[in-house]
């Protein structure tokens, strides 16, 4: 049996077993959401603490991703014959490392080396954790079981990237890493209790799980998030800098919109991970459309204050594409889970540094801190090229 199989056919285990599980592997994603977001929001304060501009700032941000893009496949790879209980454990262990070094950098370049070094386990904790809390509920559930670790991250931006930004004002932006990183020692000791303790799969090996790659609707799946996320990203990296100079709110009101952004993105995962258990693949076009309009109000609204956190919340809704790419891959990658469920998260972060990289372009040729919508716009439009590419191929291979 495939490890693909093997979770859509869980274990009999009770509700509350089956909670206990999510709610460990959610508290993972609340972390790494937390790091990932609260480095955005905090952006102008570690600018600041460092001593550079704010777009040079933005390149901590990709170096973050950079680590994501490289660490999912190798760590993948690598742990292809490990138990994913342990796998999770491991990865979190490093994860709290290179935020706590984080926390303590000296330099900007230091800072860089830190923030890359917190980045290499990301993509492939959410990767594991997601054939995880797979394969604890039956196959209907699936997306909605992927999407529970997701919402982590989701409420992360809601509670947790408000109050780091509260915390980085107040105390000082290196506590925020710091934060995070005994929130990953919590997320160790959770999943030490509570994630099942099945061993790997008797084939597993590194090089059944490089067979992903020989796939092409893993690629275009994988295309669809580097491009299409990159959009929200593009807005995100610069918001509290933009609220500053073009909104014109104080510091304290920067919590909020936060808040806001991460309210939408709390309830466009739920959405979004129902949308994908009824229509499949489809959804995710339905939600790059929805990105494209949101980004493009993005620049209109941003002189008011109201009509720019309503603006956020819609732009937040495009962030429950990210299940809906799990589980597709998940459907795509056949033998070659592990791999293929890590690479969504480079994918992920391919756009969260494609995003702020074109968004501090635009902004340093002049165009303005509001250009970074323009640029998320053709971003989001660029994926829904290339999940129409991936639809339609995929329905000519399954009528074949």
């Amino acid at each position: 049996m495939t490890d693909a199989a093997l979770s859509h056919a869980p274990l009999a285990r009770s509700r509350a077993a089956v909670a206990l599980v999510l709610i460990a592997l959610a508290m993972g994603g609340f972390a790494i959401g937390v790091t990932e977001f609260a480095a955005m929001s905090i952006l102008p304060d570690f600018a600041a603490g460092l001593g550079v501009d704010a777009p040079t700032a933005g390149h901590v941000i990709s170096a973050y991703a950079a680590g994501v893009v490289v660490g999912a496949p190798i760590l993948a790879v690598l742990g292809a014959r490990a138990p994913r209980w342990l796998l999770l454990i491991g990865f979190m262990a490093l994860f709290a490392i290179g935020n706590g070094l984080s926390a303590l950098a000296p330099t900007y370049e230091w800072m860089l080396v830190f923030r890359f070094l917190s980045g290499v386990p990301h993509g492939a904790y959410f990767g594991v954790a997601a054939l995880v809390a797979a394969s604890v509920v039956p196959l209907h559930l699936r997306t909605r079981a992927v999407s529970t670790v997701l919402m982590g991250l989701t409420v992360a931006t809601v509670i947790g990237v408000p109050f780091a930004n509260m915390v980085s004002h107040a105390f000082g932006w290196r506590w925020t890493f710091a934060i995070v990183s005994v929130l990953a020692v919590i997320t160790m000791g959770l999943v030490a209790l509570f994630a099942p303790r099945d061993p790997a799969h008797a084939d597993a090996s590194p090089l059944r799980e490089l067979g992903a790659l020989k796939r092409s609707q893993v690629w275009l799946t994988l295309g669809v998030g580097a491009i299409g996320f990159g959009g929200m990203f593009a807005v995100y990296a610069y918001l509290a800098s933009t609220l500053q100079a073009v909104t014109g709110v104080a510091p304290e009101i920067l919590p909020w919109v936060f808040a806001v952004f991460g309210v939408g993105m709390f309830l466009g995962n739920i959405l979004g991970a129902w949308a994908a258990d009824r229509i499949g693949f489809k959804a995710a076009g339905g939600l790059l459309l929805w990105s494209a309009a949101a980004l493009a109000l993005y620049p209109v609204a941003a002189s008011n204050v109201w009509a720019l956190m309503v603006v956020v919340f819609l732009i937040g809704g495009g962030g429950g594409l990210g299940s809906i790419l799990q589980t597709r891959l998940m459907d795509v990658a056949g033998d070659a889970q592990t791999l293929a469920a890590a690479l969504n998260h480079s994918a992920f972060n391919t756009a969260n540094a494609i995003g702020p990289l074109l968004g501090g372009m635009a902004i340093a040729a002049g165009y303005g801190w509001t250009s970074t919508g323009w640029v998320g716009v053709g971003l989001s439009l660029g994926g829904f090229a290339i999940f129409l590419i991936a639809w339609l191929t995929g329905r000519k291979h399954a009528t074949a």
